[in-house]
């Protein structure tokens, strides 16, 4: 493994999208040509794997972001808000002035229930980076969401040849996937991920054994967890909370599941539960808040 750094955290590199986020709390979501005055926002730095590194810095981790953000003033602000979180941030974009994806966020407040528009990772296509086998060796574990797949791939392979633990963030099914899942060793996928001829979590955690991933799990929102591992499957709770906002909840429950792995050696049944356990209520926990910050404010 790479070892804890020299203040003993555990290292986790993070590797695909970083946004500015612009979140805002309404009482509905507007129809055409309707106006109306929220009720709260918040400006931040947001993505998978930036909310992800971000949970992963504030439960006492070493987080190290891989992705593109660029120059322009509004990705300054962006990177000035990840170091604020403990997040080192390695722009591959970094020479670029055009400005960072926005994702503009609707949040009800009666349900918690969010509206996302976002250009994601279209802008740009990362190439890896020379020294991408030194950022891989520095860590104990590495996580991606998907996100800019070439550069995924890459660090997924070098994990794999460094011997680091890899974890999938399946947020949904992208092009490319399947070439990353060899070089997987945990996979936790939403209810929305559908691998190709697949329509429920069983089919899922099928695809994702069938395509080497050892460890899988299949996130529900507020229902259990479900998960398989090489000598056992069952379900997780997660926790019952009055929700606020749902919006990073599972970037928050990898942040923290990427934390619990990264501490374990070798990887069994019985430790897979009790991450997943943990990770669900550091999610549920974030849920009850607005925002993607508000909950680490809190404890």
């Amino acid at each position: 493994m790479g070892g804890a750094d020299e203040a003993g955290r555990p290292e986790g590199l993070f590797v695909g999208l970083c946004t500015l986020d612009v979140i805002q709390l309404v009482d509905h979501v507007p129809g055409s040509d309707e106006k109306l005055t929220a009720r709260e926002q918040v400006v931040a730095a947001g993505g998978p794997a930036a909310n992800a590194a971000a949970a992963f810095a504030h439960l006492g981790g070493a987080a190290t972001l891989l992705t593109a953000i660029g120059s322009h003033p509004l990705g300054l602000a962006v990177v000035q808000d990840l170091n604020r979180l403990g997040v080192t941030v390695s722009d591959l974009a970094a020479d670029s002035a055009e400005p960072p994806a926005v994702s503009s966020i609707l949040v009800t407040a009666s349900s918690g229930d969010r509206a996302v528009a976002s250009t994601n990772a279209t802008g740009y296509r990362l190439a890896p980076p020379d020294d991408l086998d030194t950022l891989v060796a520095a860590c104990d574990i590495v996580e991606f969401d998907g996100h800019h797949m070439e550069l995924a791939v890459a660090a997924a392979r070098a994990a794999r040849a460094a011997g680091r633990r890899t974890v999938l963030d399946g947020g949904s099914w992208k092009a490319g996937t399947e070439n990353l899942l060899p070089s997987i060793d945990v996979a936790v996928c939403s209810a929305d991920f559908h691998p190709p001829g697949t329509s429920t979590p069983t089919d899922t955690l099928r695809f994702l054994r069938e395509h080497e991933v050892v460890w899988s799990a299949v996130s529900r929102g507020g229902q259990p967890i479900v998960w398989a591992g090489p000598d056992g499957s069952g379900t997780v709770d997660v926790p019952a909370v009055r929700v606020a906002d749902t919006l990073g909840a599972g970037d928050v429950l990898h942040g923290a599941l990427t934390h619990h792995l990264a501490v374990q050696g070798r990887l069994t049944s019985q430790g897979f539960v009790e991450a997943l356990r943990a990770a669900a209520a550091v999610a549920s926990w974030a849920c009850s808040s607005f925002g993607t910050r508000a909950w680490m404010r809190r404890g």
